[in-house]
């Protein structure tokens, strides 16, 4: 099985900027307060656990729940592609930060165990990193894209895991304003990254001429 590098590089980039780990752990610090760094580490390994299992169900089994109710896939990326680029404006201007705070306010006064709700859903594997997962593994159907999108997914709540349990530190580090611009860079990457994904289902259906 040979591995295509220009599709191994989208598919990391994709789901690295829609999963935003370094957005996400400033919101775990606001979410475990008072917790000590062991009690931390359990809620963070549950969390990409949960997180890792919701997204590689939808990685098996997404193309099927999609041929079942009749949407095809040239559609599914069309409608993916305009849900990441929604997410990618709220990214370049900071509502989707804002929501998931405002997520995290509610939850942290009714649980106190957030790693399944809102930390592993929807902050980890939200929308967008479902939508990704499931366009990403049709790029390249069969085992090759498959198991290529589980890797690369691992890999992803890997670096998770690991920013979760340096995020007091890494928000200290960074500051504020180097997590903002950091944002809304990787906002524009997936702004570009959505369009061709429109654009692919769209050349799909023959609407576009597919650019080469």
């Amino acid at each position: 099985m040979i591995l295509d590098t220009a599709y191994m590089i989208t598919a990391f980039v994709t789901l690295l900027v829609v999963i935003d780990p370094v957005a996400i752990a400033p919101i775990f610090l606001a979410l475990t307060p008072g917790m000590d760094s062991e009690q931390r580490a359990r809620i963070a390994l549950r969390a990409v656990l949960v997180a890792g299992l919701i997204l590689a169900i939808f990685a098996f089994f997404g193309k099927a729940v999609l041929d079942f109710v009749g949407i095809s896939m040239a559609a599914f990326r069309v409608a993916g592609g305009v849900l990441l680029f929604l997410t990618a404006m709220d990214m370049l201007f900071e509502r989707r930060t804002k929501r998931r705070e405002d997520s995290s306010e509610v939850t942290d006064s009714e649980h106190d165990d957030p790693s399944v709700f809102p930390i592993a859903i929807p902050l980890v594997a939200g929308p967008g990193a479902i939508a990704s997962v499931i366009l990403l593994v049709g790029e390249k159907p069969g085992g090759e894209g498959l198991v290529s999108i589980l890797g690369i997914t691992a890999v992803i709540l890997l670096i998770m895991y690991v920013m979760l349990l340096l995020s007091s530190g890494l928000e200290r580090a960074m500051g504020k304003v180097a997590i903002n611009v950091t944002t809304r860079v990787l906002g524009m990457l997936l702004a570009a990254l959505s369009v061709q994904f429109v654009l692919d289902g769209l050349a799909e259906f023959g609407f576009v001429t597919p650019v080469v």
